[in-house]
């Protein structure tokens, strides 16, 4: 008889279809639902940006670029990084362009992680890091930061171990809109400096700060791999482009990786992404900033909502604490939203992305009080 071959790798049994992706293909089967699930900047890449990508396919540049990124990009985001950190041109660290931050997620992880090995990170999380870290053959260890989502120092340092890995930072943080303070990075710095940890800083919504100024890790700890993109500031989110600046021998290796897998990023959206560099976002900024706000005022009382500091997203404490009968009522009522189990080893918030326009955004607030009275 012919063998018979199981046609799926057993590592895909570690991965379930995103919660996001399935409000997703829920919201396409509805009729005009009030989308507050997607974390899409409700604006239009600038126009500026957008010439360039146009101008850069007229000139011809459809072409595969190094691997790396082309020299134009690469040199804009270390001049950037220069600027920022005062890291001179004779760092021991590199740069790679990636297909979008969730692209320097996966080579990252690959890169530095063995089998066994266990990678850190807070609860609630953004999605992608659990599952990436298991098909790495890894184990994600969250440290509980319930229910203001700051960090607990201690609740860090009693979860690392001979075999933890690395350390995950994500901040403005998805899903809470949580702000790391200066100090809460330099002493997570201390922490890591301690046990030689590789730190994985995700700024991806570095623009996105509403109360305090940005910081980053990577202004005093030599050993972060530190990853930005353009997705979310600049709208940029079909256009997959991101990057990322570490110690130049785990970049070198990262980007051997990408050589056999992404290849390169999209060589127009690489053009358009060097003007984006020099584009003046504060307008739509002061904008979101607006909208959490109204977010604020609507469910900070009713729902014993934790003010988000950044990015465009509010971690609800759901009535009754059942966030997934919660939000299975908004959808009736037309409103998307996720339930707090798609980010996190607990189901008592639900996640609001903000990055709507005002009058839908009003709508939907105005439902969830409404709703709220049932529960």
């Amino acid at each position: 008889m012919p063998r018979k071959f199981d046609q799926i790798a057993d590592r895909m049994n570690l991965l379930d279809a995103s919660g996001i992706r399935k409000v997703f293909d829920l919201a396409a089967s509805m009729k005009d639902p009030i989308n507050l699930s997607i974390g899409q900047p409700d604006f239009d890449v600038p126009a500026p940006i957008r010439q360039e990508a146009i101008d850069a396919i007229t000139r011809g540049e459809n072409k595969y670029t190094l691997t790396q990124g082309t020299a134009a990009l690469r040199e804009a985001i270390a001049a950037k990084c220069r600027e920022e950190f005062g890291w001179s041109e004779t760092d021991d660290r590199g740069y790679l362009v990636t297909s979008g931050v969730s692209g320097a997620l996966l080579l990252a992880i690959q890169t530095m992680v063995n089998p066994g090995d266990e990678v850190l990170f807070a609860d609630p999380y953004f999605v992608m890091y659990s599952h990436l870290v298991n098909i790495a053959g890894g184990k994600p260890v969250m440290f509980d930061t319930y229910d203001d989502f700051r960090p607990d120092l201690q609740k860090l340092s009693d979860s690392i171990n001979d075999k933890t890995r690395m350390l995950l930072l994500n901040s403005p943080a998805n899903p809470t809109g949580y702000v790391y303070t200066e100090q809460e990075l330099r002493d997570i710095a201390d922490i890591a400096r301690k046990h030689e940890l590789l730190v994985v800083s995700d700024e991806i919504y570095n623009l996105f700060c509403y109360d305090t100024p940005f910081a980053s890790i990577a202004s005093f700890y030599e050993n972060t791999l530190l990853l930005r993109g353009f997705s979310k500031s600049y709208a940029m989110t079909g256009w997959r482009m991101g990057w990322c600046s570490g110690p130049a021998a785990i970049i070198e290796k990262m980007t051997m990786l990408q050589q056999y897998t992404f290849v390169c990023a999209p060589s127009m959206a690489q053009a358009g992404a060097v003007t984006a560099l020099d584009t003046d976002m504060s307008a739509q900024v002061a904008a979101y900033k607006n909208k959490r706000d109204m977010v604020f005022a609507a469910l900070g009382e009713t729902f014993g909502l934790v003010k988000p500091g950044g990015a465009f997203y509010a971690f609800v404490p759901a009535p009754g604490g059942d966030a997934t009968a919660f939000v299975t009522k908004a959808i009736e009522n037309n409103v998307l939203i996720i339930p707090g189990n798609v980010f996190s080893t607990q189901d008592t918030h639900f996640r609001i992305s903000y990055a709507a326009s005002d009058d839908r955004l009003g709508a939907g607030l105005e439902i969830l009080n409404r709703i709220a009275a049932d529960f």
